[in-house]
């Protein structure tokens, strides 16, 4: 066999009649080593050797004829004892270990159903044997969950894909009479007199429309998302434009918005519309939190090789419950009675599609603080 064979000759039920492992097997790079049996042999026919020669050097005071007889006899005797001992660990060590190595062979290939039989034996090979049967039934056990767990997945992604479009065709079909009730609600306001009451009533009911738009837009963007149209840009001027707009939101409330570049930012690779919408999403999550004036404080930075733009939104509300942490994410999950529950699980997954992530950290009573990470050049 070649020095540097792939296969063992241990593996013989793998190979094909002219000595090429057969398709699909695992092939595995051995060093050259020693034989097993050369290892465990050496020191015996090493014993032997010595205590022959020392017999013969105690024998050599007897006379040449018995001695002669007397040195055939051990030499004859420690021969026996060699090949004995030879076979004894072919049968009891090599035979084991050939077949372990081809059931090892066998998992690798896929097959679980195989099991060594010399796991019977009472001695260590035996406990190895065991050991190596239960491994193989634990693995699996395991791929059995892993493709039940698979299986189950799968079908709730497609059940959810099936929502998603349902949603999808449902809140297109809404918007259009929306529109429509809302234009109405528009002409009739114009045509009521200013002291007239129900002005208020149509105003609410504008909100309202507003409100429902938003809800519906926000459900089509997570049915079927845009994808980010990548540019070089001023991520400073894109965190300003969400801050402008958010701070009219806020002004009612008595609470300012603060934003801070902490240096100079390379141009970086975003979609402005996008970003700016997970921008204004925060901070109006921020803003809401918040019951009495304060700040919320918006700060633009890069880590220390500037691969990443680092965007911090930081607010002075009431802090997220560390069992809700988890959950923030997810689509639907809200703690605001009004919310929909959507714009975190959209922020993530439009963060995500421009290769950075999303983390936030918080503590009761003390606020929030979502830290956004953008790479400044995407790695296609």
């Amino acid at each position: 066999m070649p020095p540097n064979s792939l296969v063992s000759t241990a593996d013989t039920s793998l190979l094909e009649p002219s000595g090429r492992p057969l398709p699909g097997t695992p092939t595995v790079e051995r060093a050259r080593h020693m034989n097993w049996a050369l290892k465990a042999l050496v020191p015996i026919a090493a014993v032997l050797v010595n205590g022959l020669l020392l017999f013969v050097l105690v024998s050599s005071s007897l006379a040449p004829g018995p001695r002669n007889d007397v040195i055939a006899v051990a030499a004859g005797g420690a021969f026996v004892i060699f090949a004995a001992v030879l076979v004894v660990l072919s049968v009891s060590v090599r035979r084991p270990m050939l077949e372990l190595q081809e059931k090892i062979a066998r998992v690798r290939l896929g097959d679980m159903d195989v099991r060594v039989k010399f796991a019977d034996r009472n001695d260590e090979i035996g406990d190895l044997g065991r050991d190596f049967n239960d491994m193989v039934q634990q693995l699996k056990s395991s791929r059995e969950e892993i493709q039940r767990l698979h299986h189950s997945q799968m079908s709730r992604a497609e059940h959810f894909a099936t929502l998603g479009e349902l949603a999808a065709g449902l809140a297109h079909e809404i918007r259009n009479p929306l529109a429509g009730i809302a234009g109405v609600l528009e002409i009739v306001g114009r045509d009521l007199p200013q002291d007239s009451p129900a002005r208020l009533v149509m105003a609410d009911a504008k909100q309202e429309a507003v409100q429902i738009n938003r809800i519906l837009s926000d459900l089509l963007e997570t049915a079927r998302p845009r994808p980010p149209q990548f540019r070089p840009a001023d991520l400073a001027a894109t965190a300003e434009h969400a801050v402008g707009f958010a701070r009219q939101q806020a002004v009612t409330k008595r609470i300012a918005i603060e934003l801070e570049v902490k240096r100079d930012l390379p141009p970086v690779e975003h979609d402005p519309n996008q970003i700016n919408q997970v921008l204004l999403n925060l901070l109006l999550n921020a803003v809401q939190s918040m019951e009495s004036a304060g700040t919320v404080r918006v700060s633009l930075d890069t880590d220390a090789p500037a691969e990443y733009a680092l965007i911090t939104v930081t607010d002075e509300g009431k802090g997220i419950p560390p069992e809700h942490i988890k959950n923030i994410f997810r689509p639907f999950f809200t703690t605001k009675g009004h919310g929909t529950g959507l714009g975190l699980s959209l922020a993530r997954r439009t963060v995500e599609a421009h290769g950075g992530k999303i983390e936030v950290t918080s503590e009761v009573g003390k606020g929030a603080c979502f830290v956004i990470n953008l790479p400044v050049e995407r790695k296609i």
